[in-house]
């Protein structure tokens, strides 16, 4: 699984720093992973599905039920890895 950091993120979502942030907090991205004290980053896959969903036409409202299951995704793999 590759990791994002936010230069890269911010390529390949064509947004602005501050947008990018601004749709965390609407639901309409996932927030980053903690790589450490200062660092952060987004798992591949989850900016690829998003942007599918765009590509796709979806709404918001769809978009945000997409980043509820990429964040509840996150927290099964955490239980598969701890197991």
């Amino acid at each position: 699984m590759k990791l994002l950091k936010l230069p890269q993120v911010l390529g390949q979502t064509a947004k602005a720093r501050s947008t990018h942030y601004n749709d965390i907090k609407a639901g309409l991205m996932t927030p980053p992973v903690s790589l450490g004290v200062n660092s952060v980053a987004w798992p591949e896959h989850e900016i690829t599905a998003i942007n599918a969903a765009r590509i796709a036409g979806k709404s918001d409202d769809e978009i945000r039920q997409l980043v509820t299951r990429l964040v509840s995704d996150r927290q099964a793999i955490d239980g598969r890895v701890a197991a």
